[in-house]
């Protein structure tokens, strides 16, 4: 027998099945674009997407035919939604969390409500990147699909529901709507009352694990499935990216290394109010019932490609069999510390600070500076971006001890030893380091009883290949050099703000 994760992302799907001792038997990745219909405007082709999901998925399960698939889960991006008919068909595009329409319905929130008070029944902070705001949008600019709607729902709730399960969402997915009570755990009445949104077009919220049914046979012999195939509530990308590096209990935490960079500690408890929210700090479920986390993240993977794309697409030419372009890219890169300081805010910024009106910096060039020179102090200033959100964290008492790094940035052993030195603790690598999908299998293994629970889980399916431990010498130094990164946004704000236009 064999579990099968899924995993939706924001410019890509990936479907991959697990044997019971952690070997990965096959997977499959699909691309699909992100649509711009407008300035401001991002979103996606529901329609394709899940149709590059079934072609993922069909293509795992032809080659599992000897070990076939039991169960499955579905992680996914946390605020895009999907609005579906009472006979599952898809109704319109998923709009994206960059996308900026329905941002003047938060400023209306914001003034009835104010951020504390909110905060007190889902704590995010209130902004536009979030599900809300696209959902009154839809429903006051496209009235024909919100009277058509059924339900709205997240990605990692809607793949079950497509393959013939019950409308019933993660908790981890529907903190991500700013229309939920982390307390109650449910919708929120007054948040309800105070938007006029119809707790009829929600799904019913569940803890990550729940029982969902299993894939209906029509679908199970179209995709190639066996049938009888157990669906398993999914979660979040990040509580599911947590898992898959094993993290199942507090003290810990996953530094997903993807597109957008995201620091996840895990804890068991709900914070004060009075202690998160000055520091930008949001609480969500983890996908383990009785932990909580917390999200730090900003661009990171996206200025390396950007680096790579503008100062070396001449040299990809050039590559021969075998060769990476980032392993060319970072033997170049210095031993120490550069003298350069890197302002992250190519893009907006993600928490703690949110910075909407600002531009990228390269601080400190001179004629001999070199390219790699260059991309190291990319890497440093995006990690230095993580410097005050973690410091914040332990001023609440949520410590890390250790890091464990993941997605396609956690291969670079250089970045690795650049994020152990900056932050002084130790980075961990695991063998498989895809741990978003794998953490949907590990649960669909522990809430089917293939697995005992999630510490068999993660004996079974999460191997430590390496840790990079701190350099104190180097620490030290970058402890300096960050004192100097965090005066260059306030000396620069002005101009930045111009800048950004």
């Amino acid at each position: 027998m064999s579990l099968l994760g899924i995993d939706v992302g924001t410019t890509g799907c990936k479907a991959a099945a697990f044997s019971l001792d952690g070997e990965c038997i096959a997977s499959a990745y699909r691309e699909y674009p992100m649509l711009h219909p407008g300035d401001g405007l991002a979103e996606l082709d529901s329609v394709d997407v899940f149709t590059r999901i079934r072609q993922c998925v069909a293509e795992v399960a032809r080659a599992t035919s000897s070990d076939p698939i039991t169960a499955l889960s579905v992680s996914s991006m946390g605020e895009a939604m999907v609005p579906v008919s009472r006979d599952r068909e898809i109704l319109g595009n998923s709009i994206l969390m960059v996308d900026l329409r329905g941002s003047e319905y938060v400023d209306r929130l914001r003034e009835r409500i104010g951020q504390e008070e909110f905060y007190e029944i889902n704590p995010n902070i209130l902004g536009p990147n979030y599900s809300l705001p696209k959902l009154l949008w839809v429903r006051d600019n496209q009235p024909d699909v919100w009277k058509r709607t059924w339900k709205f729902l997240n990605w990692g709730d809607l793949v079950p529901v497509l393959l013939g399960g019950e409308p019933v969402a993660s908790h981890t997915l529907v903190n991500r709507t700013l229309l939920y009570d982390i307390r109650r755990e449910d919708w929120s009445d007054r948040l309800l009352e105070l938007t006029g949104l119809d707790r009829e077009k929600l799904p019913r919220p569940v803890h990550s694990g729940t029982d969902a049914g299993t894939v209906s046979d029509a679908i199970a012999d179209e995709f190639g499935l066996p049938r009888g195939v157990r669906m398993i509530v999914g979660g979040h990308d990040q509580g599911c990216n947590s898992l898959g590096a094993g993290i199942h209990e507090a003290g810990k935490a996953v530094c997903g290394m993807g597109t957008f960079e995201c620091i996840t500690p895990a804890y068991d408890h709900i914070p004060p109010t009075a202690e998160m929210l000055p520091r930008g700090l949001n609480v969500e479920h983890h996908v383990i019932p009785g932990l909580y986390v917390s999200f730090i993240f900003n661009q990171s993977g996206s200025l390396v490609r950007w680096f790579r794309d503008t100062f070396a697409s001449a040299d990809r030419k050039l590559l021969r069999e075998g060769e990476d372009i980032y392993d060319v890219l970072t033997a170049e890169m210095p031993a120490d510390p550069t003298r350069l300081l890197v302002l992250p805010h190519f893009e907006i910024t993600g928490t703690p600070d949110f910075v909407t009106d600002s531009a990228g910096v390269i601080a400190g060039l001179k004629n001999d500076t070199t390219r790699g020179e260059i991309l190291k102090a990319i890497m440093e200033g995006a990690t230095f971006y993580f410097v005050e959100g973690i410091d914040g964290l332990r001023e609440v008492g949520i410590d890390m001890r250790e890091l464990v790094a993941t997605g396609g940035g956690a291969k670079s052993d250089a970045w690795l030893q650049i994020k152990a030195d900056i932050l002084g603790v130790p980075f961990v690598r695991p063998r498989i380091t895809e741990c978003t999908i794998l953490g949907a299998a590990m649960l669909a293994g522990i809430a089917t009883g293939a697995l005992a629970d999630p510490a068999d889980a993660t004996r079974r399916f999460v191997v430590r290949e390496r840790v990079f431990e701190p350099d104190r010498a180097r620490h030290e130094r970058y402890r300096e050099q960050h004192e100097l990164y965090r005066r260059l946004y306030p000396a620069l704000k002005d101009i930045q703000a111009r800048l950004s236009v």
